[in-house]
């Protein structure tokens, strides 16, 4: 029996709320999901309890609204966590503030893979779950959260503020400034595969539109892990293309959070979540990405790279 708890589950101590936006397998919002979320260390013992209910849905609904709130025991511990039911099995990985989780919810009857961030304020994580069939996408819900520590009437009017510029934001889609030549800009922390910090990354994608669909995009790192490449970036609705010459690839948007993956010209390849936590209802684009990259060597997870990057027009 654990005597206290993992570092991750102190990170994310006390009641954390959001209303995460769902969506269909193409990308299509379909409504709110009203959560609560806290877990709880007790007698050696974590156990994770959501409390909330679907706004919403369309078709999804029948799935994803249930009729009691998510309980589940946690095998907690810095290295693994695994989740033992009733209500999800699997386990999740963490590395500083993100945990990759991959896990299976019986009463949604979907796999699910689940990243959570909690930012460098402590105050905030920026959540998504890609839900699957099989190999199949059948929905996603992501958003953002914010913690309360107390049950007094400042946190309950800030939560309130809160959960209403969550609900502005949730079905605006993941889209970058396209008349405006800048970059997004950042230091990020670096870990391995073996969960243990490498560094920090100076991260800077800087964006030069071409047109309202397409921009030349330049990544760079330097610090702890090195490396530049610049490619034409495309956009087909919520679908984006990455079509070189220094990286391929693609990706889909739902929502503010942008999933992809990205294959340079040698060996090393990226899996990412992009996630533009400001963005609002309208036509504009900018404000902070919250960004977290998997770097493969092969198909061989090699490090995992996370933080914010603020929006720095040129």
């Amino acid at each position: 029996m654990a005597e206290q708890p993992s570092v991750w589950q102190q990170r994310i101590a006390g009641q954390w709320h959001g209303r995460p936006s769902l969506f269909d397998a193409e990308g299509t919002w379909c409504g709110f999901e009203e959560i609560r979320r806290s877990s709880v260390f007790e007698n050696g013992v974590t156990t994770y309890y959501m409390d909330g209910g679907l706004i919403g849905g369309g078709p999804l609904a029948g799935r994803f609204r249930l009729g009691a709130p998510f309980a589940f025991g946690v095998v907690d511990a810095d290295d693994n966590r695994v989740y033992t039911g009733p209500d999800f099995y699997g386990t999740g990985q963490p590395y500083g503030g993100f945990v990759d989780s991959h896990y299976y919810g019986p009463g949604w009857q979907v796999d699910l893979n689940t990243w959570n961030q909690v930012l460098p304020d402590g105050e905030t994580q920026v959540y998504s779950s890609v839900l699957y069939q099989g190999w199949s996408v059948v929905g996603c819900f992501n958003g953002v959260y914010t913690r309360t520590l107390d049950d007094s009437p400042e946190s309950a009017r800030r939560v309130e503020e809160f959960l209403s510029a969550e609900s502005r934001r949730g079905p605006v889609p993941y889209i970058t400034p396209t008349k405006q030549s800048g970059a997004y800009v950042g230091s990020c922390e670096l870990f391995g595969a073996d969960q243990k910090p490498r560094g920090t990354v100076d991260v800077r994608i800087a964006l030069d539109p071409v047109d309202l669909l397409h921009t030349t995009r330049t990544v760079a790192w330097s610090g702890a892990l090195s490396r530049t490449a610049t490619f034409s970036a495309r956009r087909d609705g919520n679908r984006h293309f990455f079509e070189g010459p220094q990286a391929w690839g693609n990706a889909i948007g739902f929502g503010r959070a942008l999933f992809g993956s990205l294959h340079f010209t040698d060996v090393t390849k990226v899996k990412f979540r992009e996630f533009a936590i400001d963005a609002e209802p309208g036509m504009s684009a900018d404000g902070r990405l919250a960004v977290v990259y998997e770097v493969f060597q092969g198909n061989v997870l090699d490090a995992v790279l996370h933080g914010v990057l603020p929006w720095e027009a040129s």
